[in-house]
């Protein structure tokens, strides 16, 4: 299995908000997005699209900090009911979105 990393950006801070999570956001919602377009497993499938929905609602919303949390736990959860979506490209895009959803987890207060 090839190795999915991140890059994540340089942490710049703007009216309050604090980029580099928001950029996280986005590329946590992306990777999930791209799960849809590939021949997956359908429960994989079921639980890739709520995962989907919630880290796009986390990216595109201005969520007070409780309720972001609570978000990103929510995707943790959803994610940890994947063991494998039967596609390899797929598998991948999990991967690297279980490593964010942590980092953002890690990054939250």
């Amino acid at each position: 299995m090839k190795t999915v990393t991140s890059r994540l950006p340089t942490i710049l801070v703007v009216g309050g908000r604090n980029e580099h999570v928001d950029e996280r956001a986005e590329t946590l919602a992306e990777h999930l997005t791209a799960t849809a377009e590939r021949p997956v497993e359908r429960t994989a499938s079921r639980w890739l699209g709520e995962a989907e929905a919630v880290a796009t609602d986390v990216a595109e919303s201005d969520l007070d900090p409780e309720t972001r949390r609570e978000r990103l736990e929510k995707i943790e959860h959803l994610l940890s009911n994947v063991e494998g979506t039967g596609d390899e490209t797929a598998d991948e895009h999990v991967e690297a979105a279980r490593e964010i959803v942590m980092s953002l987890l890690e990054s939250e207060p």
